[in-house]
Formats: C-alpha cells, sequence, structure tokens
C-alpha cells in the first residue's frame, strides 16, 4: 500500500487574532463599558433645545399646563428640564422626539433645523452617543403681550 502525504501550507494570518477587538464606538472601552440612561439624554435635550433662540417653550398643551400647576407648589423640584423631550436610548445611538412652542414671527424652518442641530451636537458631544434623528413637532405659536388696556370685560 502506498501512503500520501500530503503537506499543508501554513495560513496567513492577518495579526488580528492575538489583539483585542477595535472599539467602534465610545461608550466600549478596554475597561468596560459607559452606558447613559435615557433621563440623562433627556434632560441635555432639553436644555439644548431651550438654548436656541425662538423656542419659547416645550411640551403639549397639557404637559405646559401640568407644569405650570407643578412648579406653583412649595417645595416642587422646579421647572422639569425635559418636558416635551421623548427619547430612545439603545447601546450606542439615540433618537429624539421634541415638542415646542415658538415665538411668533421666527421662521419655523429654520428654527427646527437649528433645534436639530444644537440638539445633536450636545447629545453627542456629551454623551458619545450617535444620534440618528431629532424630530421636532412645532405644536403651538406664542403671541406676544401687546401690553394695551383692554377695558372691561363684556361679560362677568
Amino acid at each position: 500500500m502506498t501512503q500520501t502525504t500530503v503537506e499543508r501550507s501554513p495560513v496567513p494570518t492577518t495579526g488580528q487574532e492575538k489583539s483585542p477587538k477595535p472599539h467602534n464606538d465610545r461608550l466600549t472601552t478596554d475597561t468596560g463599558k459607559i452606558s447613559v440612561a435615557q433621563g440623562v439624554v433627556q434632560k441635555i435635550a432639553g436644555i439644548a433645545c431651550r438654548e436656541v433662540a425662538g423656542v419659547y417653550s416645550m411640551g403639549t398643551g397639557t404637559a405646559r399646563a401640568f407644569g405650570a400647576i407643578r412648579e406653583r407648589i412649595p417645595g416642587s423640584a422646579g421647572p422639569n428640564v425635559a418636558q416635551g423631550v421623548g427619547v430612545e436610548v439603545g447601546e450606542t445611538q439615540a433618537a429624539v422626539d421634541l415638542d415646542i412652542v415658538v415665538d411668533y414671527g421666527a421662521s419655523i424652518a429654520e428654527l427646527g433645523r437649528s433645534v436639530q442641530r444644537n440638539v445633536k451636537q450636545s447629545i453627542e458631544r456629551m454623551t458619545g452617543l450617535e444620534v440618528v434623528e431629532v424630530n421636532v413637532n412645532v405644536d403651538d405659536v406664542h403671541l406676544p403681550d401687546s401690553g394695551e388696556d383692554r377695558g372691561p370685560a363684556r361679560v362677568e
């Protein structure tokens, strides 16, 4: 019987087998993971949105009404900076929904883009999360007070 010997050539290595996995996000380090709570992202988004000139307030009408009542209660925590902000937070990404009230006269399209840009930059800079979308819902327009004395009401 004849025996055939097959020689195998060595498999080339890329050098990645022995080195640790490269980290493709800023929230995973050699020593572990960094997680960011949903409430943190909500607060950052709320503050960043309010920084944009032309944003009068945030939240739907009902949320603003309850917020106004809550602020008047002695011992309350004060204004809720996350009012009008909805977020979804994953391990590396976040999505944001904002309900805002704009000042009368502001260009809603330009204001919306400014809000999107500022919120996205603030969250990404402060948390390391990739913001995949910022949806801005304009729920109302704040009309300036005319300052005129309107006289007595017709119905008392």
